[in-house]
C-alpha cells in the first residue's frame, strides 16, 4: 500500500492508449485519485479528458499536451479556491472519453412493424442494418450516461440506441406513405432521415448518430409467398388464353409426331379432347364400375371434344403489322392478290416471321389458285 502511494507521487504523466474497439470511457486509476501538481496530461486525437472533482464535472481537455497547473484548470481552481501560488497535489478523477466513431453496430426490428400500405392494405414489415455512433459532448455523456463507471463499453449503450432506432424507423416508414415494393429504392433516404431523427433524440445523452444503413426490408413469409404467386401470374398473363395456347400446342405436337398431319392428327386431337372431357365428367373408372352395377344410375355420356383451336395470323407490310386474320380471311386475300407467296406472316408458336409459301398450313392457299393467265397474242 505504501509502495502504491509513493508510486502515485512520482508518476507525472497521465495518458490512455486504447487497445480495444468498444471502450467508450476509461478512468485513469491513481491511488487515492491524487494528482501531482504540474503533471503532464496527454490527450490524443479521438480522445477527450474529463475531470470530475468531488462528484462535479470540472475541466474538459481536448487533444493536446497539457501541464496541469492553475492556469490550465480554471474550473477546478475555482472549485478548490486555489491561490496563485498553489503547488500541492490535488485529488480528482480523470476519465478519458473515446470520441472516435464506433462502426458496424447492428440494429433490427425485434417485432414486426405495422403499417398501412397503399397497395396491400394493413401489413407488417421487418428491417435490419448497421449504424455508427459517436460521442459529441463528452461532459454531457459523462453526467447523463457513464456516471462513475470506470470502463464503459458500447455494449452498455447500444441496447438503448437500438430501441430508439426502431422507434424512429417505425415512425418514418409508417408516415412516409411509400409502398412496400418501392422501399428498397429509398433505403438511403430512409437511413438519412432516421439518423437525423435519432441524433435529435440521443443528443441529450451527448451522442450523435453519423450514419445509419438499412440493409433489408422484408415482408412476412406468407405475404412473400402470395407476392411470388402474383408475380408468376403476371408473367403468364391471361390464364385462360395460356391454357388454350398450351392445349393447341399439345395437339399440334401430337399431330406432327404421328407422321400424318391429316387423319392421324385429327384422330389424336379428337382422342385428346375426349380424354380431357372424360376426366372433367368423371367418365373413367367410376363409369366402368357403373356398367357392372345395374342397380345404380347409368353414367352420363361423354362430353364431345372441344373444337379445334384455329390459328390467327399477322401480316408484315412496309414495316407495319396488320391482323389478326383467320385462315379464311387469308384465303380471300390470296384470291384478290392481297396475300402473295412472299408475304411475311406470323402466328403464335411460330419461330419468327416466315413467307406464306413456307408455312405448311398456308401453302395450300396458293395451290388451289389458277395460274396467271397467258399473255395476249401479239397484234396481227
Amino acid at each position: 500500500m505504501v509502495f502504491n502511494f509513493l508510486s502515485g507521487q512520482f508518476i507525472d504523466v497521465i495518458e490512455w492508449t486504447d487497445d480495444t474497439r468498444d471502450t467508450m470511457v476509461w478512468r485513469f486509476e491513481r491511488y487515492g485519485h491524487e494528482i501531482k501538481y504540474g503533471a503532464k496530461l496527454t490527450v490524443r486525437e479521438g480522445q477527450t479528458a474529463v475531470f470530475i472533482h468531488e462528484g462535479q464535472l470540472a475541466d474538459i481537455f481536448t487533444p493536446g499536451l497539457y501541464m496541469l497547473e492553475t492556469n490550465n484548470m480554471p474550473i477546478l481552481t475555482t472549485l478548490q479556491h486555489w491561490d496563485h501560488g498553489f503547488k500541492s497535489p490535488f485529488k480528482s478523477e480523470i476519465y478519458f472519453v473515446n470520441t472516435n466513431r464506433f462502426t458496424n453496430l447492428k440494429w433490427g426490428t425485434k417485432n414486426p412493424i405495422m403499417l398501412r400500405d397503399p397497395e396491400f392494405g394493413p401489413t407488417r414489415i421487418r428491417a435490419f442494418g448497421t449504424y455508427t455512433v459517436k460521442v459529441a459532448d463528452a461532459g454531457r455523456f459523462m453526467t447523463e450516461i457513464v456516471g462513475t463507471d470506470g470502463e464503459f463499453t458500447t455494449d452498455e449503450i447500444t441496447f438503448q440506441i437500438r430501441n430508439v432506432i426502431v422507434q424512429e424507423f417505425s415512425r418514418v416508414v409508417a408516415g412516409s406513405g411509400i409502398p412496400v415494393l418501392d422501399m428498397a429504392a429509398n433505403t438511403a433516404e430512409f437511413g438519412k432521415l432516421v439518423a437525423a431523427r435519432i441524433s435529435e433524440t440521443i443528443a441529450q445523452y451527448g451522442l450523435t448518430l453519423p450514419e445509419l444503413y438499412i440493409e433489408n426490408i422484408s415482408l412476412p413469409p406468407a405475404v412473400e409467398q402470395a407476392l411470388d404467386k402474383r408475380t408468376s401470374m403476371g408473367v403468364v398473363g391471361d390464364l385462360n388464353k395460356y391454357t388454350q395456347y398450351s392445349a393447341a400446342e399439345a395437339m399440334q405436337s401430337a399431330a406432327s409426331a404421328s407422321g400424318d398431319g391429316g387423319t392421324m392428327g385429327a384422330g389424336l386431337g379428337a382422342g385428346l379432347g375426349m380424354a380431357m372431357g372424360n376426366m372433367m365428367t368423371g367418365a373413367g373408372g367410376p363409369w366402368g364400375q357403373a356398367q357392372n352395377q345395374p342397380h345404380q344410375q347409368a353414367a352420363r355420356p361423354a362430353a364431345p371434344p372441344p373444337p379445334p383451336v384455329e390459328h390467327v395470323w399477322h401480316i408484315a407490310e412496309n414495316g407495319e403489322t396488320r391482323g389478326p386474320f383467320s385462315k379464311a380471311d387469308l384465303g380471300r386475300m390470296a384470291a384478290t392478290g392481297e396475300l402473295t407467296r412472299e408475304t411475311h406472316v406470323w402466328t403464335a408458336g411460330q419461330d419468327g416471321w416466315m413467307q406464306a409459301e413456307d408455312v405448311t398450313e398456308l401453302a395450300q392457299l396458293f395451290t388451289v389458285m389458277p395460274p396467271p393467265p397467258p399473255p395476249p397474242p401479239p397484234a396481227g
